[in-house]
């Protein structure tokens, strides 16, 4: 398992993938390096945590379809585009592909390492949110199917009477699955139990 999210590079120039990864690993990054867009998609990095940094144009697969094909395959790895033969319209390109930013050759290393925390940040966001949403997933595991009914109806808004009468059990205990809802759930009101079910999908927004 990777200690944490790295940056890969993607160029078919060793030179640049050389200068990029001494200057990067001397700051504290994590790097590793590929010399073409097939490599890297071969490889297991589009699954991990972390940033890409690729060259726009390179032999076989350039650096804004290898941004298609990561989107295709469903990666959120966030991509910096790097150009020696930049213009305005390969600059729009690549920002309407979804690029992070667009840097222009010979790279200035300040511009590169705020284009890379800005990913990185943006990556240990997506994957906080992930786990919280896994966390939460899990707590709406643990209830059991009469809880879960119950959780249900009162994110529609049904009263604990009017719930009682639905699934003919009394008020009294309607308020123990309730409270044991609001246990599991770690709900301290009706309020954030309604935006877990949103967020679970239970509940249209």
């Amino acid at each position: 398992m990777k200690p944490g999210p790295t940056v890969y590079i993607v160029d078919d120039q060793p030179a640049v993938c050389h200068a990029l990864s001494e200057m990067l690993s001397v700051l504290g990054y994590q790097i590793e390096t590929f010399g073409s867009a097939h490599a890297f998609l071969r490889s297991s990095a589009p699954a991990h945590a972390g940033c890409l940094i690729a060259d726009v144009r390179m032999p076989g697969m350039d650096g804004i379809e290898l941004m298609h094909e990561l989107g295709r395959r469903g990666s959120k790895l966030p991509v910096i585009l790097i150009s020696g033969h930049a213009d305005v319209p390969m600059a729009v390109a690549a920002i309407k592909a979804g690029a992070e930013d667009f840097i222009e050759k010979p790279v200035d290393d300040a511009q590169l390492v705020a284009a890379i925390n800005r990913c990185l940040a943006q990556a240990f966001e997506d994957l906080a949110g992930r786990q919280s949403l896994q966390d939460l997933e899990r707590r709406h595991q643990s209830l059991t199917r009469r809880e879960a009914e119950v959780l249900d109806l009162v994110v529609q808004g049904f009263t604990s009477h009017a719930i009682a009468g639905r699934l003919g059990i009394s008020p009294r205990t309607v308020e123990s699955y309730r409270v044991q809802i609001m246990d599991k759930m770690q709900a301290e009101s009706v309020a954030v139990l309604v935006r877990q079910a949103i967020r679970l999908g239970l509940l249209a927004p």
